[in-house]
């Protein structure tokens, strides 16, 4: 077994607990707020069709990534790791907050403590660093554009509406909380 071995079943695992989280956390009508304007359906569109794309385009582009032979291919799996890990971490914190799609849930609170202290959300930072994992992988630079760029912007959409459903549902709480935490990135964005 090797490193893509390892990083192919990361993958595969990163994959099946996306299909599982959209089958068992997707709140249903009665049971929140619903809040997703199409969202979870843009985003699993743009994820399958840019990861198509980028499968069909790696057989035509050469490798012409520095580095794709001796360094590239390991330092994806390490951001691989770690977006796994974060986006992990932020959805056991959210608990049953946690919805696939954009909604809320009664009763629900704002969190505040841990990564999302940091960051208004990390599971989303976590998706971000998966996906560029994978986009580095395929070691061609537009290989990476078609897998990166388009999946970016449909989880900056889905960023854009659930901020707004945050601050219908918690206001001025909310309001602070973005003064003294970034949406993705920490101290930058």
């Amino acid at each position: 077994m090797n490193l893509e071995f390892f990083f192919g079943a990361l993958t595969n695992v990163w994959v099946v607990g996306e299909l599982l989280l959209a089958l068992f956390t997707t709140t249903r009508e009665g049971a929140g707020k619903i809040q997703d304007r199409g969202t979870q359906i843009i985003l699993w569109v743009v994820l399958v069709g840019s990861f198509k794309i980028e499968e069909w385009m790696h057989k035509l582009f050469p490798v012409d990534m520095p580095g794709s032979y001796s360094w590239l291919r390991p330092a994806a799996f390490g951001v691989l790791i770690l977006g796994l890990s974060i986006r992990v971490v932020a959805i056991v914190m959210l608990g049953r907050a946690f919805s696939a799609n954009v909604a809320l849930r009664a009763g629900q609170k704002l969190q505040r403590s841990g990564l999302y202290g940091f960051i208004r959300h990390p599971t989303y930072l976590g998706l971000e660093l998966i996906l560029l994992a994978l986009a580095v992988h395929s070691r061609t630079w537009a290989c990476l554009a078609v897998a990166f760029i388009p999946p970016t912007l449909a989880v900056l959409y889905r960023i854009h509406v659930e901020e707004i459903a945050l601050r219908l549902a918690f206001g001025a709480d909310y309001e602070d909380y973005c003064r003294s935490t970034k949406r993705l990135i920490p101290r930058v964005y």
